[in-house]
């Protein structure tokens, strides 16, 4: 009983009315996501966009004649909770794949957990170190943080910034994300100033003048929505024109809706197309959210979250046994190149980590994300 009931409630949660197989005759993928708490449109626009794309497969008949189910756990944003909630979804649930975790933090102590099961992780939504130097299981959608920040550099040296300021978190991989600009600043002989904050750090008056005390020429944002917002609107407020770059982690709608005006002119890394691209892939995911009856447009954190789960179907495609976990990691692992419909993927043995794809986008002053 509690194993269904766990399943029912990650499914209604997001598509309610979606047909489901039942968990012994169904591909079950397993998510723990931010589904309350500061970090919760993310979180559930993440399961928001999978979830749209495996009901369209499902509308079809579903992989080798088994239904997928997505069964998603709201950790709050919180790590020991993401544990927790993984080993929930490898024996209570029996997932045959992990997918969509919100960030390296949350996936900290999922992946030893995938690993030991010799169970899929899939797409986690960070390119930092400790997922790309993840255990074997562990398989990446998009480009690292190093690709993003090196991209964002460039363009910033290019234009004659001297003093540049991390904003980062002060735990494991915040401070990774502070090593990278480090390393590529060293190359030119700079060295970043940096500020750390605590996770679920309400911003007060008193941080950003620390930050402005730093003299920044730019400062790279590598912290979630709410704090990069909260620091836009209080640097709006005092009229201080520093612009500001952010990681794709910032999640570009969040904080768009979260700094509202103060939103414009900041520049954020993105690891897929526009969702305005036309692609088709772009266009196949907002005909997917569309049916499943979503009523907002789609944004970069949906159609991240659907290329993902195209990616997972097409495995489960190549799977030897149907709905196995072993042979769902056996098939990521030699799945080669796919062409997702302008976004392409390339996975071999050895070879985890799917795109180095970058884009610099910037908000403009009607709150469009614009290349």
């Amino acid at each position: 009983m509690k194993k269904h009931m766990w399943q029912w409630a990650g499914v209604m949660a997001g598509l309610a009315g979606a047909q489901v197989a039942l968990a012994q005759d169904a591909w079950v993928v397993g998510q723990s996501a931010p589904l309350t708490g500061s970090n919760g449109a993310f979180g559930r626009d993440i399961r928001d966009g999978a979830l749209a794309y495996f009901k369209s497969v499902n509308a079809r008949g579903g992989v080798a004649g088994k239904h997928i189910e997505l069964v998603t756990l709201d950790d709050g944003n919180d790590r020991k909770t993401a544990g927790a909630n993984t080993q929930k979804l490898l024996t209570g649930s029996n997932a045959v794949a992990l997918f969509g975790y919100a960030s390296a933090t949350l996936s900290l102590d999922a992946m030893p957990q995938a690993d030991k099961a010799g169970v899929l992780f899939f797409a986690p939504f960070s390119g930092a170190n400790p997922v790309r130097q993840g255990p074997p299981v562990v398989f990446t959608l998009r480009a690292s943080y190093a690709d993003e920040l090196e991209k964002m550099l460039a363009f910033w040296t290019g234009a004659g910034a001297k003093q540049m300021v991390v904003v980062h978190y002060d735990d494991e991989v915040g401070k990774q994300n502070l090593g990278v600009v480090t390393e590529y600043l060293k190359k030119q002989g700079k060295t970043p100033a940096s500020y750390s904050l605590q996770r679920n750090t309400k911003i007060e008056a008193a941080h950003v003048t620390q930050l402005l005390a730093l003299k920044p020429d730019v400062i790279i944002n590598t912290v979630l929505s709410g704090p990069a917002a909260d620091i836009s609107k209080q640097l709006a407020a005092r009229s201080a024109m520093v612009p500001m770059s952010s990681l794709s982690f910032v999640g570009a709608q969040q904080y768009i809706q979260a700094a509202g005006e103060a939103a414009a002119g900041a520049s954020i890394s993105q690891v897929v197309p526009n969702p305005n691209a036309r692609l088709p892939i772009v266009a196949e995911c907002a005909r997917a959210l569309q049916e499943s009856g979503m009523t907002q447009a789609m944004n970069s954190t949906h159609l991240e979250a659907c290329i993902g789960a195209k990616v997972l179907t097409e495995a489960m495609r190549h799977a030897k046994k149907p709905g196995e976990a072993r042979s769902l990691l056996a098939a990521m692992q030699n799945l080669g190149r796919y062409d997702t419909g302008g976004f392409v993927v390339n996975y071999a043995p050895g070879q985890n980590h799917g795109s180095k794809f970058v884009e610099l986008a910037m908000v403009s002053r009607d709150g469009k994300l614009r290349n």
